[in-house]
């Protein structure tokens, strides 16, 4: 038998987890692999020009996204914005009516209220004709963005990791990340009290989480630290809407499959303002009015994204190298998660298009490991009207003709990253490390806590059970869709849950025939006391 320090050693190894600086760093609840926020390209010139237009008493605008990593952005910049100025505003463009970025009609809007200085986050980087129409208005523009650069950046103060000539130590920061950096820059020169910082930190965390980025190096002490505030419920917005989805340890899964769907909801289903006045809102009647709006989104996008899914998958061939549909009747705001549920299903790359009311094609894809969706489109970027992303997640507008152009072009050249490397098609059937029943304890699942927080780049490691023997299965749910068992070998037996599949699978588990299993291990309170489980994923 396997101590949980071995188990937990040789997973790390093979993550390239290996100093002992690294480990310690990577296990401990005190991370301290941050970075100072000025070695960051355009740092310092943005601090310098925000603070001069606040001085000037310039009215002050923040530009973010309609996602999670949008909303969480600009609520983390309006935290210390309102700290120095009373003239800060505000403003997140209709997923529906304006789509992705800064807009035209936007800055035209912005100008007629006063506006003299936008600060875009999470959103900007390819915006190089709208921030020079700015210009022409006057307005004075910091683009603070995360994703990938085009050609040539705007012509104004750019903060982005990933734009040429960056010494930044790490890349991949969420939109909100790079939100936060600016943060950071802002309190140190302004000389503003450090808890205007740890404040945000559950706001960054959230964001980060929710657009899966790489859960490594800084992003991964945002996440630890900003855990710690969600679950010592220290804002109170966000504490309502956890007690309203029954949250009560908040973990980076939590945050995936509970906060994060909630606050995007808003941007899906109506306006993603609703999830901004959210968590800005202090007073406990506000606060309640927005946690119901939010669930009752996200009630209404579940129930969308079940009819989207089933309708897009009726379109599939089954044997495209990239699926690229074309779905009437899909409600755009769910399009991008019909997109990642059937690239889970199928293991290919998924582009998902529907018509706007101006007659193009309003596009989402989601991408499979190692292949960058954002390079591929962009290798194309004549076709499109607009287009913006990073390698996992990308959107556009295009014109019907050129996307009949472009999906044949986009199937001959993932292809041939298939034929350079077969295994970007490997589905299934992967995990960390073979281990034995009576391996799975408790104290191997509070080992592998340690590892938290899980997600983009550290996902939760996988064990595969070998040629164990199913006992005592009990089915449970409605038409009996889950089941529990002992996975026996030995004569040691492990706990396991299997869910949704359990009829698909009930020849095997009532079998005499040993089986393989792959899954995750976790620890759970019952009734007081502690117990472990695998959840199981395949059964081989």
């Amino acid at each position: 038998m396997n101590t949980h320090d071995e188990i937990i050693k040789q997973i790390m190894s093979a993550r390239g987890i290996v100093s002992p600086a690294d480990v310690e760093e990577y296990l401990s609840d005190h991370p301290r692999r941050t970075y100072d926020p000025f070695l960051m390209k355009g740092m310092r010139e943005g601090v310098d020009l925000i603070l001069s237009e606040i001085h000037r008493g310039t009215r002050i605008c923040v530009y973010g996204d309609y996602d999670a990593d949008g909303v969480t952005s600009v609520s983390i910049l309006m935290s210390v914005l309102k700290q120095l100025t009373d003239n800060v505003t505000w403003y997140i463009p209709s997923r529906f009516t304006e789509g992705y970025g800064l807009h035209k009609s936007a800055v035209d809007a912005l100008h007629a209220d006063g506006v003299g200085l936008i600060i875009t986050v999470d959103c900007g980087i390819t915006s190089n004709s709208e921030v020079a129409y700015a210009g022409t208005l006057g307005i004075r523009m910091v683009v603070t963005d995360h994703h990938q650069p085009g050609d040539t950046i705007p012509d104004c103060v750019v903060i982005d990791p990933k734009q040429a000539g960056e010494t930044y130590p790490f890349r991949e920061l969420a939109g909100c990340g790079v939100a936060y950096k600016l943060l950071q820059a802002l309190q140190r020169q302004a000389g503003l009290p450090r808890s205007i910082v740890s404040e945000t930190l559950d706001l960054a965390a959230t964001g980060t989480v929710a657009d899966i980025v790489p859960l490594q190096d800084e992003n991964r002490t945002i996440v630890k630290y900003g855990l710690v505030s969600l679950n010592a419920r220290s804002r109170s917005s966000l504490a309502a809407l956890e007690e309203a989805i029954s949250l009560e340890h908040i973990s980076s899964e939590n945050i995936s499959f509970g906060i994060a769907p909630h606050i995007n909801a808003a941007g899906r289903m109506e306006h993603a303002r609703e999830a901004v006045e959210l968590i800005l809102a202090e007073d406990p009647e506000v606060i309640q009015d927005q946690v119901e709006k939010l669930v009752g989104y996200n009630r209404r996008r579940k129930k969308l994204q079940e009819e989207a899914y089933e309708k897009s998958e009726a379109a599939i061939r089954g044997d495209e190298p990239i699926i690229c549909l074309r779905v009437d009747g899909i409600h755009e705001g769910i399009a991008g998660i019909a997109a990642g549920k059937l690239k889970e299903t199928y293991g290919r790359p998924v582009i998902l298009t529907t018509p706007g009311e101006d007659g193009d094609l309003k596009g989402t894809g989601r991408s499979i490991p190692g292949v960058d969706l954002f390079c591929l489109l962009d290798g194309h970027r004549d076709l499109f009207k607009r287009v913006g992303g990073h390698k996992s997640a990308c959107g556009f507008t295009i014109s019907e003709e050129n996307f009949k152009k472009l999906c044949p072009m986009l199937e001959e050249e993932t292809e041939e990253l298939y034929r350079k490397d077969p295994s970007l098609l490997d589905t299934g059937g992967a995990y960390d490390l073979q281990i034995r029943p009576a391996d799975v304890t408790v104290s191997l699942a509070e080992a592998l806590a340690k590892m938290e927080p899980f997600g983009e780049g550290n996902p939760k490691p996988r064990f595969l059970l070998q040629d164990v023997y199913v006992s005592r299965p009990a089915y449970m749910g409605e038409n009996s869709t889950h089941v529990r068992f002992q996975a026996v070998r030995d004569g040691q037996g492990a706990p396991c849950v299997f869910f949704r599949r359990a009829q698909e699978f009930r020849q095997k588990l009532e079998g005499s025939d040993p089986v393989s299993l792959i899954g995750t291990i976790s620890a759970q309170v019952w009734n007081g006391r502690k117990r472990v489980q695998m959840i199981v994923e395949e059964i081989l």
